[in-house]
């Protein structure tokens, strides 16, 4: 739940913090006085649109942060894991700068994020439904969803595995469509292939050949000097009073010594060894001088080969062995397209044996959303009853799809499908006795708005997993008994979970658990919002104002008391 909001410099609000608490939390005030400014700046904390108006004037940026409180299970958690941010006794911190030149930053417990990841994280903590806003409810693309999670873990699962087969379709269609690409344009492709292969092909390459000739051409264009310095080092050796001749007057000698004391025979040995060792490398430098050869001849050859490799490491690889490995990867492509009939063919098979199972998932699907739909619309019908639309008609309409990924069969139907099925689903309601069930989308009248806003939200509320719920003034319009309904539904939606509301209804006040009390204030000839509990006398006060509208006389507050006493008698049997 959302259990601390700060605000500074936005709007009319210089600084203020508010703490919220379990159930329901009513905020009443004014009209102007800054209640709807508080819900604005949740929404903007959660990843609403914003604006330089926002920040207060002669300030440098507004700043929002809220407190908030998920469990273990939330699917926030997830996200925030996703994006690499430690959520810590199960605490989520977000806030929002707003600056005057109309920069934006977001940050979740203390680490810097996207608008995307903040809006994404604070959509799933909290749900504002407002009048006249286009909340979930009012959007049907996200009726499905809404109805899947209604319908529970059984199609849930479901849904995991035709998704699984979906992507798999869209797959196969992809594949299909460019194996089905014009014919011309498969013929040039061939025709470059072969082109290419030939080139390769003609170059006659073998593996690694280009750092042996690189290796050849930097002995062949050095050789002189490579004479000099092997020469050197024979002489060095092998010369009259050279190493050799100095190594084994020092191997005498240590035989001697040797002789005389065994415990140097080691070392003896050591210099026999290193004499016969420099003895040999002579013999092998004598022999590698005597090879040595300059060939003009032999390094033009290398020269041109080189040429010729690097023209082909330009086209098809930095190396001979990324050529071969690319002429490998085409030879492949021109099989593939010099049987493109047949692939066309195996991959209509696959796409058809994936359709039909794809097919059957969807089926599955739709039979439970049938199933599920019949019982949504049933619950809510019984809880527009218990708010005073006895007459009303609830449908959740099923249809397919007109639009997504298409597959036609062998008979001549299409079917479309997405990623959720191949159903589009809408509820409908007839709010009135001999009326046609219309869009809900389309139902016009606020009051019935509100009604069936609630009614869903009870159903639903607990399918939705957000930590708190908004309601912006949506008991607008009705009156009486409605309002005495509307107020216990609220309260009912708020049991077990986190309910902030803005209204003028002292029915829905009656029934808080906690209520604040939004005013607006002067002070230094500026205006400031201020915000503070309210209880006991100061309650009943406020609730007899919203009664009277402006005076508060002993009969308004009678009023009050009667509110206040039945709201705590039905709370008492909730």
């Amino acid at each position: 739940m959302l259990e601390e909001l700060s605000i500074k410099n936005f709007a009319i609000i210089e600084e203020l913090t508010v703490p919220f608490g379990q159930g329901l939390t009513v905020l009443t005030g004014e009209t102007g006085a800054g209640k709807s400014i508080i819900i604005d700046a949740i929404g903007l904390l959660i990843g609403g649109r914003g604006s330089v108006e926002y920040v207060r004037h002669g300030e440098k940026r507004a700043e929002i942060e809220g407190l908030f409180r998920v469990d273990q299970a939330h699917p926030s958690r997830k996200k925030l894991e996703e994006a690499g941010i430690e959520v810590e006794e199960e605490m989520v911190v977000l806030r929002r700068d707003i600056t005057d030149q109309g920069k934006s930053v977001c940050r979740i417990n203390g680490k810097l994020v996207t608008l995307a990841i903040l809006r994404e994280t604070g959509q799933s903590l909290v749900d504002i439904h407002g009048q006249h806003e286009h909340q979930e409810l009012m959007q049907l693309e996200k009726h499905i969803s809404m109805l899947d999670r209604f319908a529970g873990k059984k199609l849930e699962e479901t849904l995991t595995d035709y998704k699984s087969r979906f992507k798999t379709f869209t797959k196969l269609q992809s594949e299909l469509k460019k194996w089905q690409e014009n014919d011309q344009e498969s013929a040039n492709r061939l025709d470059f292939i072969q082109y290419q292969l030939e080139e390769i092909e003609k170059a006659g390459l073998t593996p690694g050949e280009d750092d042996e000739l690189e290796k050849e051409r930097h002995i062949l264009a050095n050789s002189e000097k490579l004479f000099s310095q092997l020469n050197n080092t024979y002489e060095s050796l092998y010369g009259e009073g050279k190493a050799l001749d100095w190594a084994g007057l020092a191997m005498s000698h240590s035989e001697e010594a040797a002789a005389i004391d065994n415990d140097l025979e080691k070392v003896n040995e050591s210099i026999h060894t290193a004499y016969y060792m420099l003895e040999e490398a002579a013999f092998s430098l004598r022999s590698h001088v005597d090879s040595l050869s300059f060939d003009p001849e032999r390094l033009n050859e290398i020269e041109t080969r080189l040429d010729e490799i690097n023209k082909l490491k330009r086209k098809y690889g930095n190396s001979v062995t990324e050529i071969l490995e690319f002429s490998s990867k085409i030879e492949e492509e021109m099989v593939e397209l010099s049987n493109k009939d047949e692939k066309i063919q195996e991959i209509e098979e696959k796409l058809k044996s994936i359709a039909l199972d794809l097919k059957a998932e969807a089926d599955t699907l739709r039979d439970l959303r049938v199933q599920a739909g019949e019982k949504l619309a049933a619950d809510i019908k019984s809880e527009l009853k218990a708010l005073h639309m006895e007459k009303a008609e609830m449908e959740v309409s099923l249809k397919d799809l007109t639009k997504g990924k298409e597959f036609e069969w062998e008979h001549g139907s299409t079917i479309f499908f997405n990623e959720n099925g191949r159903d589009k689903i809408e509820f409908l309601l007839a709010a009135n006795a001999g009326e046609p069930l219309k869009p809900l989308s389309k139902v016009a009248s606020g009051g019935e708005i509100s009604r069936v806003m609630l009614a869903m939200k009870t159903i639903l509320s607990g399918f939705q997993h957000v930590t708190s719920l908004i309601f912006d003034e949506v008991d607008t319009g009705v009156s009486g008994r409605v309002a005495q309904a509307i107020a216990q539904k609220i309260y009912q939606v708020s049991v077990g979970s986190q309910v902030l509301c803005i209204s003028h209804l002292p029915q829905v006040a009656a029934m808080a658990d906690n209520h604040l009390y939004i005013e607006k204030k002067e002070k230094k000839d500026r205006v400031i919002t201020t915000v503070k509990p309210i209880d006991g006398k100061k309650k009943t006060d406020e609730i007899a104002r919203m009664i009277s509208g402006v005076e508060i006389t002993e009969l308004t507050r009678e009023n009050a008391n009667e509110l206040l006493i039945m709201a705590e008698k039905i709370k008492s049997n909730s």
